[in-house]
C-alpha cells in the first residue's frame, strides 16, 4: 500500500462545523468507517490543528485541520509466536480462524503473550492490517477467551475497512450456539436491551449499565433438554462485549458454566433434578469450566472479490461431550 493511503489531511468545512470530532472526520475520510476513525483517534493517530487529539466527542469548528496516519503493521508491539492455528480459510486478504477455547484474542493486562495476535504475527509476517493499532493488528472483531469458534482477521487495510463496514451495517453474519438454563418462551425471539459497563463490577457488563449502547440478539431454541436446559442458536445484530451472555442471563436463561453471568448452582440442580437427570450429568453441567458458547457460523462478502463466503464449525469436544450427556 502506498504512503498516500496511510496518511491524509482534511480541513473542516461548513458541514463539519459543530460536529463531534469522530463524526466530522468520518464524513471527510473516504474509505474509513466511523468506528475505524474512532479507533485511530483513541490510539493517538490523529492530530487536530497540529496537536494530538484523542477526544472523539470534541466539537470541531470550520477551518480546523485534521491529519491522521494509519499505523504500519511493522509498528505492532506484540511479539510473533509460533502458536498453532486452526485456519478454516485463507487468501491474500483475510483469514477465517476456528479459535480454540482459552485463547485470548489480543494482548492486554495479564495476557501479553500466547494470544491470537501473537500467532497471527508469526503466521502472516508483516502483512497484517495496521488499522487495529499496535496491539490489535488484523483484528476485526473478537471472541471472549473461553468462547470457541469462528473469527475473521484482515491481512491488509482494505480488507479491514471492508469487513469493519460489514460489521457496522450488520451484513457480516455471526451465529452462535449456547447451552442455557431452562427453555425460553417464546422459543424464537429477539432480546433488545442496551448493554453497558456494570457499575458494581468493572469486569462485567449489564443491561442498561453505564454508557449503554443498543444491543439486539436474535435467538431460537434448537434443542429442548427435558425442559431443564436448552441449546439456543443466537444471531448477533450488534456486537457488544459479552452480549449473548448478558442477554440470556437477563431473560433468566443464563449460559451453563458462565463464571460471570451463569445460573446459580441451586437453580441448575433443581431444574435438572426435576427432569430426572442423574447426579453424574448434573455434576458435569455444574463443573463445566467455561461458558457453554461456540461461534458456529460466520458469513460475509469478500471485501475484494465481492464473493459471498460462509463457514461453519462443529462443536468443540468439551461442549459436544456435555451435550451428548443430555440426550
Amino acid at each position: 500500500m502506498s504512503e498516500e493511503q496511510h496518511s491524509a489531511r482534511y480541513v473542516m468545512g461548513d458541514e463539519q462545523n459543530g460536529l463531534r470530532f469522530d463524526k466530522a472526520l468520518g464524513s471527510l475520510a473516504e474509505g474509513l468507517t466511523r468506528s475505524r476513525v474512532q479507533n485511530l483517534i483513541k490510539q493517538g493517530s490523529v492530530k487536530l490543528n497540529g496537536l494530538l487529539c484523542t477526544d472523539t466527542s470534541r466539537k470541531v469548528l470550520k477551518g480546523e485541520v485534521a491529519e491522521y496516519i494509519i499505523p504500519e503493521p511493522t509498528e505492532a508491539e506484540p511479539v510473533a509466536e509460533n502458536i498453532p492455528l486452526d485456519i478454516v480459510y485463507e487468501d491474500d486478504d483475510l483469514l477465517v480462524i476456528n479459535k480454540a477455547v482459552g485463547m485470548v484474542v489480543h494482548p492486554g493486562a495479564g495476557n501479553w503473550s500466547g494470544t491470537l495476535v501473537n500467532a497471527l504475527l508469526y503466521h502472516c509476517g508483516d502483512s497484517l492490517s495496521g488499522i487495529g493499532g499496535v496491539i490489535r493488528p488484523g483484528i476485526v472483531h473478537r471472541l471472549d477467551k473461553e468462547t470457541s469458534g469462528l473469527m475473521v482477521a484482515a491481512k491488509n487495510d482494505d480488507a479491514h475497512q471492508g469487513l469493519s463496514a460489514q460489521l457496522e451495517d450488520r451484513s457480516l453474519s455471526r451465529i452462535y450456539h449456547a447451552l442455557c438454563l431452562k427453555v425460553p418462551t417464546p422459543v424464537k425471539g429477539v432480546v433488545d436491551m442496551p448493554i453497558g459497563r456494570d457499575a458494581r463490577n468493572r469486569l462485567k457488563m449489564a443491561v442498561r449499565g453505564q454508557s449503554s449502547r443498543d444491543a439486539r440478539t436474535h435467538y431460537m431454541v434448537r434443542s429442548n433438554h427435558r425442559d431443564a436446559l436448552s441449546t439456543i442458536e443466537c444471531k448477533l445484530e450488534t456486537g457488544r462485549t459479552h452480549q449473548i451472555r448478558v442477554h440470556m442471563a437477563a431473560i433468566k436463561h443464563a449460559l451453563i458454566g458462565d463464571p460471570l453471568y451463569g445460573p446459580q448452582p441451586t437453580a441448575v440442580k433443581a431444574a435438572m433434578g426435576k427432569a430426572g437427570y442423574d447426579e453424574a450429568v448434573i455434576k458435569a453441567c455444574l463443573e463445566f469450566p467455561r461458558q457453554a458458547l461456540h461461534a458456529t457460523e460466520i458469513a460475509f462478502i469478500h471485501p475484494r472479490t465481492n464473493e459471498e463466503l460462509s463457514f461453519t464449525s462443529e462443536m468443540p469436544d468439551d461442549l459436544s461431550k456435555l451435550l451428548k450427556l443430555l440426550y
